[in-house]
């Protein structure tokens, strides 16, 4: 029989593996092996210079899904860490290091639950494993590989957890049942350069680049929708670029970030940006044009049946009912929608991507608990 790994000592080894978007330092290796010996079929994906791995035991439907990504970020500054970042240390229950959350932990934890349940379970249906290297960097060459290789071979699959870190407070108090859109507009506001102290020979772009920014910062977007919080519009940067108090400069930039619920969609806010850009360019000579970078559309898997026994897992282990959101940042969850129904759930997000990432060996051992109670209860 084969044995189960700890998940705790595996975070430790896949901690151990320096693996910065895009190397893997030998993680995939490691995981590749094990799972062969657990009975499961891994096929490498690997795209660029991206590696990825697609694992699956089992022949026959249902197939249920998790994923995840063995990339880190960068670690900064390695002489501010306590432990350095690479080494998997131990201290008082703590495991501390790169990816200690985010997320070689949830890795970890549901390569551990689903082997075990390969071990125990002689009836219908297949796990699969979708891990990724390139969910930290540009994410053109990870997910997104795995599902292109899906769809040219006819792999299915009906349910997907991805084990982001997605509690907020304490292990097990979220569920994140979809996510917020985003997108990115860069701004370019161009006039007619000239003297400062002959304003009237040139066409100054900066106040009509100001009063853009200024429309676009205030106008709400909406008021929210019944799963999801209002849409935000954020200013990130306002650029010129222009060294001379006495010239008036060609051309004025500006960056700002969408992240809009599902009462809109990525085309209805170009739309939107367009129409208050052209408002505030009437009456000028100025000229502008956005340039548009949309990293996923808003996403929710409603609440129902395949939600309720993930939720239900949850709660008989940390004895409360877990919220269930669509907050926060963005994630591969974005690109696996695509293929079926899928929610996050996973550690607490509070030290990731900061230096000193660490995780508690209890709720690494727990969060594989919960997954293996999952596998159990969409099966059974």
């Amino acid at each position: 029989m084969v044995q189960t790994p700890d998940p705790v000592q595996l975070t430790i080894e896949l901690i151990r593996c320096p693996s910065v978007t895009p190397e893997h330092g030998g993680a995939f290796d490691m995981l590749a092996a094990m799972l062969e010996m657990a009975g499961f079929v891994c096929t490498r994906i690997d795209r660029g210079e991206v590696k990825n791995l697609y694992a699956r035991w089992g022949a026959t439907a249902p197939v249920m899904a998790f994923a995840g990504h063995v990339d880190v970020v960068p670690v900064g500054d390695i002489t501010a860490w306590t432990h350095p970042p690479f080494s998997g240390d131990q201290q008082d229950g703590i495991i501390w290091g790169r990816g200690a959350v985010d997320m070689k932990s949830g890795v970890a934890a549901f390569v551990s639950a689903a082997i075990a349940f390969a071990a125990t379970h002689h009836g219908d249906g297949s796990v699969a494993l979708l891990i990724t290297g390139d969910e930290e960097g540009p994410s053109t060459d990870g997910t997104l590989a795995i599902l292109d290789w899906m769809a040219k071979t006819g792999e299915q699959v009906d349910f997907c957890i991805v084990g982001e870190p997605t509690s907020l407070e304490r292990f097990g108090d979220t569920i994140k049942i979809g996510r917020r859109g985003s997108m990115t507009g860069t701004l370019t506001v161009t006039g007619r350069q000239g003297h400062a102290a002959y304003p009237e020979r040139a066409e100054n772009p900066l106040p009509v680049l100001t009063r853009i920014c200024t429309a676009l910062a205030e106008t709400p977007l909406d008021l929210g929708s019944t799963h999801f919080q209002p849409s935000t519009l954020a200013l990130s940067s306002i650029d010129v670029g222009n060294p001379a108090s006495n010239v008036i400069p060609a051309e004025g930039r500006a960056v700002f970030n969408i992240r809009f619920n599902d009462t809109h969609s990525s085309e209805s806010l170009k739309v939107w940006a367009q129409q208050l850009v052209a408002e505030h360019l009437a009456g000028t000579e100025c000229t502008a044009e956005i340039e548009w970078r949309v990293s996923g559309e808003s996403f929710l898997t409603e609440p129902g049946p395949l939600t309720e026994f993930v939720t239900q897992a949850v709660t008989d282990h940390v004895l409360e009912m877990p919220a269930l959101t669509t907050g926060g940042g963005t994630s591969d969850a974005r690109f696996i929608k695509d293929l079926c129904p899928v929610v996050e759930f996973g550690l607490v997000g509070d030290t990731m991507h900061q230096v000193d990432e660490r995780v508690p060996e209890r709720d690494v051992r727990a969060l594989s608990e919960v997954y293996l109670d999952i596998l159990k209860r969409f099966f059974g």
